[in-house]
C-alpha cells in the first residue's frame, strides 16, 4: 500500500458539484492499493497515521500528532500512486490493484483508521471522478510505502 501524507490546515473533496468531506486542521491522506497488498499492509499504515509527529509545537518544531491538534482526516482512494512510467510515457497501471480488490480494501481502511483514531473520517468516493482542495501547511508531505518498512 502507499499513501501521500499532507499537513493540510483544510482540506475538501467534491463530487458532482457537491463537497463528500472535509477537514479543517489534519492530514489528506492519498491511499494507493497494490496487487499483493493484505490487511497488514492497511494496518500498519493506519497504525502510524494518527501517531505521525509533523505538527508544530510552541517551539516550531514537529512533534506533535493528530491527536495532540485535534485533527482530522481526509482519506481519498487513487489508484494511480501505483503508475508507472519505466517505459514510455504514458503511465502503466498494472501494479496497483484492480477494482474488485481495492474498493473491499479501501473500506477496509476507512475502518481501520477511524478505529486507531478513535473517531470518523471524512472520505471520497471510490471510482468517483473527484476535485481535491487543499491548504498544504509547511508544506509538509510524507510518502508511506507498506513495502518499505524497514527503514534507515
Amino acid at each position: 500500500m502507499k499513501a501521500v501524507v499532507q499537513r493540510v490546515s483544510s482540506a475538501s473533496v467534491e463530487i458532482e458539484g457537491k463537497v463528500k468531506g472535509s477537514i479543517g486542521l489534519g492530514l489528506l491522506v492519498l491511499a494507493g492499493f497494490g496487487v499483493d497488498d493484505t490487511a497488514e499492509d492497511l494496518e500498519w499504515v493506519a497504525r502510524k497515521l494518527p501517531s505521525l509527529r509533523i505538527f508544530d509545537d510552541d517551539e516550531g518544531v514537529m512533534n506533535r500528532s493528530l491527536g495532540d491538534v485535534d485533527g482530522g482526516i481526509l482519506l481519498i482512494s487513487q489508484f494511480t500512486l501505483f503508475g508507472t512510467v519505466a517505459k514510455g510515457t504514458r503511465p502503466s497501471y498494472s501494479k496497483a490493484a484492480p477494482p474488485e480488490v481495492s474498493r473491499p480494501l479501501y473500506r477496509q481502511m476507512i475502518e481501520t483508521v477511524e478505529r486507531h483514531l478513535g473517531k470518523a473520517i471524512a472520505t471520497g468516493e471510490f471510482g468517483a471522478m473527484m476535485k481535491v482542495s487543499l491548504v498544504n501547511e509547511g508544506p509538509v508531505t510524507i510518502l508511506i510505502d507498506s513495502k518499505n518498512r524497514k527503514g534507515g
